[in-house]
């Protein structure tokens, strides 16, 4: 490309580079739209290997002028989500880390687990990125605080108390009449908990535990003396790295010695480190850092993680536009900067430690430029979707799609497909050829590779109606299918290409072929676990519809509200009225309706 600095304009903006087939291949921002754009052409710039060979494939740079650099860093990640550039800082592992949520807006706010951040004004901790540690941490909760454990429809339904009541590990405000000032106050008691304000929660179960002594309350001073057994013992096994009780995350980014840049990430909650997570960066040098840093974070922290107040970078932008988007996202003030005091310097010499030892453990890169070459394609298959045909003797056509973004599952992209047109025939092939039609009308984001479970016959349904449908955009496909000989298992499965006759040469146990595999049987089990789930709600369906005075709306209403036929006949005259569109005279019909044919059931059984 002849690049021509006048052309672009001296101001805030994104921009787009694009290779000869009209793909964005990478998305950046720049305070000077010339300037940045500049030094990517500039004779003799030392660039680092990815960059040069971004440079060599750009055919066209477009751009989309912005008012600042806060704008420009959000439409910056906007483009980056949506077209996954394959130049770009593109969050491999998107997979959020599990926190606790207290829902702070219900009567009886209970513990759960979560990987979203919704701002209703619930109380959030963590990150947890392995979810033994989470549940570990929850199990212990919910023993040393009685906080009820069911969920909402439970808690509604509840007639008499549960297990946890027995083992007094719950208060039971499902049905009994529990204060709710001392239920907060056990909320209150979690959130300092968790909060790492474990030894001022000691301090006050301490002073309550003594007054009870002196109140003769001795069964309440019982229970809080094991509370606070229970938190010191915990509290033996934790380390402090802060002096102070802030929550803090602190990023490291490190030169490897083989290649590309580490990144690694520290989580402290209440002074203690709580997490950690590395990311490998290949083909960037250490002049990239900066950039590239500030781009992953305005990925990694989205609108539904937890945001601390504080994040120390080995890098600090040069601008305030991370720190106010992040502020912006938490709903609350957030510091971005370098380290400050020995404490934070001494963590980010753990981060930088730990950054050196970032390395690619899933393979994917290799997985994918493996790929490319054995399969003939254009690029590296960095997206890649997956589809397969279920049926129950020619019933119940359904075609499910299962899609990998950088080898890990975009479960939010999976789909499921009817396809009534081949209702009843069995013919897979019709079945694929329809589907192609109906993805064809779905539009982009296109794959890198599309993957057909089954052999050359379903292959070749497949290209032809895409062929049909898409011509001026064509699909790199592929199918997988078992071979000859079983007595291997999976191993003996066999890739295909178009135009090719003979199968394509992936050695058997390969990571490509694993990986290929992987995704096959992911798109097996989501097309199967769909069709099973289906079946149930007809015949669910058909079961409510058989109870007296329900119909359809009424059916979907109880369905929804007690999850189960068994709950429903269970359920008494006011558990009936609470549910939506019911109401208590309706509610009694359906009561005594179905008493009466439980009662003509018995007769009829003796």
């Amino acid at each position: 490309m002849e690049f021509i600095a006048k052309d672009y304009p001296d101001s805030p903006g994104v921009y787009l580079m694009k290779d000869d087939s009209g793909r964005i291949i990478y998305v950046g921002k720049a305070v000077s739209l010339r300037k940045r754009l500049s030094s990517y052409f500039r004779a003799g710039a030392d660039h680092s290997p990815k960059t040069r060979a971004l440079v060599a494939r750009i055919a066209r740079v477009d751009f989309l002028l912005v008012s600042t650099e806060k704008e420009a860093l959000l439409l910056e990640e906007s483009l980056i989500k949506k077209h996954r550039p394959r130049y770009n800082i593109v969050l491999r592992d998107d997979k959020r880390s599990l926190l606790f949520r207290l829902d702070k807006a219900a009567a009886f706010p209970r513990l759960t687990m979560t990987r979203h951040v919704v701002r209703d004004g619930s109380a959030y901790f963590g990150p947890y990125a392995s979810a033994s540690a989470a549940r570990a941490t929850q199990k212990l909760v919910g023993g040393i605080f009685r906080l009820r454990k069911c969920s909402d429809t439970v808690f509604k339904n509840r007639v008499r108390p549960c297990l946890y009541f027995q083992l007094d590990q719950c208060l039971a405000p499902c049905v009994l009449p529990v204060d709710r000032d001392e239920y907060m106050a056990l909320v209150r008691q979690v959130e300092q908990f968790l909060s790492g304000r474990s030894q001022s929660l000691v301090r006050d179960l301490r002073r309550r535990m003594d007054k009870a002594a002196g109140d003769m309350r001795y069964e309440d001073a019982a229970r809080l003396r094991d509370q606070i057994r229970a938190i010191e013992a915990t509290l033996e096994s934790q380390a402090s790295v802060l002096r102070d009780a802030l929550d803090r995350d602190v990023v490291a980014v490190a030169q490897l010695a083989e290649e590309g840049l580490g990144v690694g990430l520290l989580f402290v909650r209440g002074g203690k480190l709580l997490e950690q997570k590395t990311f490998h960066w290949s083909g960037l040098g250490a002049s990239e850092a900066a950039d590239a840093l500030e781009s992953f974070l305005a990925q990694f922290y989205g609108a539904q993680r937890y945001i601390p107040g504080r994040v120390v970078l080995s890098h600090p932008p040069e601008t305030t536009s991370l720190a106010e988007v992040l502020a912006e996202r938490r709903g609350g003030p957030c510091r971005v900067s370098a380290p400050r005091g020995d404490d934070e310097r001494r963590l980010l010499d753990l981060a930088l430690n730990l950054a050196r030892t970032a390395h690619r453990t899933d393979g994917v890169q290799d997985v994918a430029s493996v790929l490319e070459q054995a399969l003939g394609l254009p690029g590296p298959p960095l997206r890649v979707e997956c589809v397969d045909i279920s049926h129950l003797g020619g019933s119940g056509v359904r075609a499910g799609v299962v899609v990998f973004e950088n080898g890990e599952e975009r479960k939010e992209d999976f789909r499921t497909y009817a396809l009534p047109g081949v209702e009843g025939s069995g013919d897979d092939y019709a079945a694929l050829a329809q589907w192609a039609e109906r993805r064809a009308q779905s539009g982009p984001p296109w794959p890198d590779l599309l993957l057909i479970d089954g052999g050359r016959g379903q292959l070749a349904a497949v290209t032809a109606a895409l062929a049909q449908a898409l011509p001026d955009t064509p699909l790199e496909c592929a199918s997988i299918a078992k071979g000859p000989s079983r007595r291997a298992g999976e191993l003996e499965d066999r890739v295909f290409r178009p135009g090719r006759r003979n199968p394509v040469a992936l050695k058997p146990g390969s990571p490509a072929l694993l990986f290929l595999q992987r995704v096959r049987d992911a798109a097996h089990r989501f097309v199967i676990g769909r069709g099973r789930a289906a079946t149930r709600r007809r015949s669910l369906s058909g079961e409510l519809l058989a109870l007296p005075g329900v119909g359809p709306k009424t059916a979907r209403h109880l369905f929804d509200h007690f999850g189960s036929v068994k709950a429903i006949r269970a359920a008494s005259v006011e558990a009936l009225a609470a549910v939506p569109g019911l109401g208590p005279a309706k509610a009694a019909r359906l009561r005594q309706a179905f008493d009466g044919a439980q009662a003509e059931t018995s007769r009829q059984e003796s």
